[in-house]
């Protein structure tokens, strides 16, 4: 069952990727007393998530800070030391990148796709959503090979 808004995130172990390395942390813990928005990406140096999801994010991250939000965060299925890469790669300072190497947070929301057709496995769909102290407060999912309504343009219209 796909997640939806007014639910409470489920609690998964992910990976989150810093300078000194994986730190392993439950999204009940990371999402608890604060306001995040979270996008999720199918692949980090993936086309559409390297050319504009990740970007959109760093270029409107002081406007989503502006209008609330506590931190800016990005998943997707790969493991942290490619997720620290990409942010790097990015310049990507105000982003917390969520390392969910196995698929388990986006099997837990009901947001994972299966992209073995593209030589890639089980991957996340992409998505962006508003958490409110682990509460989803909005939910923007998008449909195959769109890019619109997870972007950081479409999150700060609903602040």
């Amino acid at each position: 069952m796909t997640i939806s808004k007014g639910d409470t995130l489920p609690d998964v172990a992910v990976a989150k990727a810093t300078s000194e390395g994986p730190q392993q942390v439950q999204t009940g813990e990371f999402f608890a007393g604060k306001k995040v928005a979270l996008f999720a990406v199918p692949g980090a140096f993936t086309p559409t998530c390297s050319a504009k999801h990740l970007p959109g994010f760093v270029e409107k991250a002081s406007e989503l800070k502006a209008k609330g939000v506590d931190e800016i965060a990005c998943t997707s299925v790969n493991d942290a030391f490619v997720m620290a890469a990409w942010k790097d790669a990015n310049d990507a300072g105000e982003v917390t990148m969520l390392a969910d190497g196995n698929g388990d947070f986006a099997k837990a929301v009901g947001l994972d796709v299966d992209f073995s057709g593209y030589g890639m496995g089980s991957r996340s769909n992409r998505y962006s959503m508003i958490v409110d102290n682990g509460v989803v407060t909005e939910l923007n999912v998008e449909g195959p090979g769109e890019f619109a309504v997870s972007s950081a343009d479409h999150m700060l219209g609903q602040l």
